[in-house]
This record gives structure tokens, C-alpha cells and sequence, in this order.
């Protein structure tokens, strides 16, 4: 059994700690998973790799989403779509934060299992795609993060990951 130096380290750094994660992701969160196979499936020709436990796939769209086992961030590779105000660093940083991000609605997943999509899922894709939603943000200067499901996924991902996550 991987000793653990609780000072530096979180359980989901450990080899038992991502066969664990791997688990729950593929019976307790099977629904959201099965939805993020089948998205994997379809961006099959983008850059995967694992990222904590989870599969992660570099995409060629600007945001995020997670699905279970699965998250979908931006590819650092691809500046295509960003800004011209983005140098590359800042770029990288942005999609080192958004990997935080989504694998904080990872942990959603793991604590809410089959009730993630129906909850957290609708909420973060409504709060993200509805033109009502982005058009408040934007005429109230309200961060995305505001979102409690947002907030929550930011919390999560940088408690378990000792890392920053996007705060816009």
C-alpha cells in the first residue's frame, strides 16, 4: 500500500487513491461517464491523457466541460481561438485552470453520483450557454464562477489538486 505524506500530498495522488477514483466514476457516476465516453468518441482525434485519474481530452473549443471519468478543456496547442491579448503563457495558465476546474465536477460527480447530471450538469450548462445568462454576466460584470456550481467545482478542484482554478 503507496504511503501517503499528507503534508504535500492528497489521496487522489496516490495509485490506490485513482483506482478508487476510477471506480466510483464507473459505477456511481456510470451515467455521466457513459455521456463523456460517447463525447470522447466523437473528438477521438484530439490529444487524451490521464490527469489525476480522470481521461482527459484537449479539444479544439475554448471551454470545458466534465462528464464523470471524462473532462474536455482547451488544447494549449490551439491558439486559433484566442484572443489576441492572450500571450502564449497566459494561455497555457487558462487551460491549466480549467483542467482544475472541470476535475473539480469530477468530485461533484464522485459525491453526487446519479444525481450530478440532473443537478450540477443542467445548472453549469445553462449558466454557460444560455444567451440570457451571458448576457447578464457581461452587462452586471458577474464572473462565471458565480455560479454556486462553479463556485463549487473551483473549491473542489483546487482543495484536492493544490493548484489554481479559473476565477472569471
Amino acid at each position: 500500500m503507496a504511503e501517503l505524506n499528507h503534508n504535500d500530498t492528497h489521496f487522489i495522488h496516490s495509485n490506490l487513491g485513482q483506482i478508487f477514483y476510477i471506480c466510483i466514476q464507473l459505477t456511481w457516476g456510470f451515467f455521466q461517464s457513459l455521456l463523456g465516453f460517447m463525447f470522447l468518441l466523437i473528438f477521438y482525434k484530439s490529444p487524451h491523457d490521464s490527469y489525476y485519474g480522470s481521461i482527459r481530452t484537449k479539444w479544439p473549443l475554448r471551454g470545458g466541460i466534465s462528464l464523470g471519468l471524462f473532462i474536455f478543456t482547451p488544447n494549449e496547442q490551439n491558439m486559433s481561438s484566442v484572443s489576441p491579448i492572450y500571450s502564449k503563457e497566459r494561455w497555457n495558465d487558462y487551460c491549466a485552470q480549467v483542467s482544475v476546474h472541470e476535475y473539480g465536477h469530477t468530485v461533484q460527480s464522485l459525491i453526487l453520483g446519479p444525481l450530478y447530471l440532473v443537478t450540477v450538469g443542467i445548472v453549469s450548462l445553462i449558466w454557460s450557454r444560455s444567451g440570457y445568462f451571458k448576457r447578464k454576466r457581461k452587462e452586471n460584470c458577474i464572473p462565471y464562477s458565480d455560479c454556486w456550481t462553479e463556485k463549487w467545482a473551483n473549491s473542489l478542484g483546487e482543495k484536492v489538486l493544490k493548484e489554481p482554478s479559473i476565477h472569471h
